[in-house]
């Protein structure tokens, strides 16, 4: 069989490479290893070039297959955005973990070295948007390599995936645009590569900023979009103090996160009262004002209570920023409990209206830190 699938794929007939490439993704990991070692990956790339959407199709998830798993992972990839290849799924296949992932590295690296991204980035500009999903896909599962990263940096894959997503913005009520998978794949993919320091700069200098609080505002803020796009954006925050100005300047802003604080899932919330501690603290004098103007205890203080394990202490630390004290690095040495009180006393004295909610939230806040 893996002969046969050699000899189809280098056969130059458009329906032998079909049949060879489906093929390919039915075999085991091993022999899929084994063919990536015998020079298959560059017919597959140049079955992308050749603008038949069958042969495009077939080449790309075969693609996928050399670099996630089997088919039956790729369509798992597609529905459900697993973007790492899990220690479960290795027991699954029987094959050892660090094996599993040394082989799935080297054929990403293959993959791009064939010169798959220019190809990649041509095929974001065809007509069929099944197509363009499945690239983001791909794009998505090679940029989880690290030695791959600066490769899909260099080549324009930011500026193209940020105009998708302000393209998905625009289009966010039209029944027949994107799936809501193909905008959190290209959130992770911008995500997978934020991890090099050294892209962080060509990120948040995209635009991306922009797009990422539109799509918050527009989504379900407990939604996987809503907390990839979180993620994403804490990480854009925290590398620069011209990205804290750029997030924080951005018209409703500060509203987006407070409603994030509020509403979002656990991750969300946590990313959210991130980046909020990260604006109050490039210029507490400017934007605590602005941040207490926009209704931010009430979640503030729940998520202290009933957060997590980070989001409880970053809460907790932008609650002591937010008091109107100019002691601030003192405060360690003070109990929980007087904490709280002096924030509530500095708050309800600078006129913030304090409602009966707020004020149950921080008893119950108290008791909660006291025992």
């Amino acid at each position: 069989m893996e002969d046969l699938v050699v000899e189809n794929l280098f056969s130059g007939n458009r329906e032998l490479q079909i049949q060879g490439a489906t093929e390919l993704s039915k075999l085991s990991s091993k022999q899929r290893h084994r063919l990536a070692e015998r020079g298959i990956i560059s017919s597959l790339v140049s079955m992308l070039q050749s603008q038949d959407y069958e042969a495009i199709e077939a080449s790309l998830l075969a693609l996928l297959g050399l670099a996630f798993g089997s088919e039956r992972f790729v369509s798992c990839l597609l529905l459900s955005n697993v973007h790492y290849f899990s220690s479960s799924i290795c027991r699954i296949q029987r094959i050892p973990v660090a094996n599993s992932i040394l082989v799935l590295s080297r054929n990403k690296i293959r993959i791009v070295k064939a010169g798959v991204i220019p190809v990649l980035l041509d095929l974001f500009q065809c007509q069929s948007e099944e197509l363009i999903e499945l690239t983001i896909a791909a794009m998505l599962i090679l940029s989880s390599c690290t030695a791959n990263k600066l490769v899909i940096a260099s080549s324009g894959t930011i500026q193209l995936l940020v105009e998708i997503l302000n393209l998905l913005n625009a289009d966010a009520n039209n029944i027949s645009s994107f799936s809501m998978q193909a905008r959190v794949d290209a959130i992770a993919t911008l995500q997978n590569l934020s991890t090099c320091h050294q892209i962080i700069p060509s990120i948040a200098s995209s635009g991306v900023i922009y797009s990422l609080l539109q799509l918050i505002h527009c989504s379900e803020k407990s939604s996987e979009l809503t907390e990839k796009a979180m993620a994403l954006l804490e990480s854009i925050v925290s590398s620069s103090e011209n990205s804290i100005q750029e997030t924080a300047s951005t018209g409703g802003a500060i509203r987006i996160l407070v409603e994030a604080v509020e509403e979002g899932s656990p991750q969300s919330k946590e990313h959210a009262v991130g980046i909020l501690l990260h604006i109050c603290q490039s210029c507490r004098d400017k934007y605590r004002g602005l941040i207490l103007m926009e209704g931010v205890m009430p979640g503030l203080l729940q998520l202290s209570v009933d957060g997590t394990w980070r989001a409880k202490s970053m809460a907790r630390e932008l609650l002591l920023l937010l008091r109107d004290c100019s002691n601030y690095a003192s405060t360690s040495k003070q109990s929980k409990h007087e904490h709280m009180e002096q924030i509530m006393q500095a708050i309800d004295a600078d006129g913030e209206k304090v409602t009966g909610t707020t004020l149950r939230l921080v008893e119950e806040m108290i008791t909660k830190l006291s025992t």
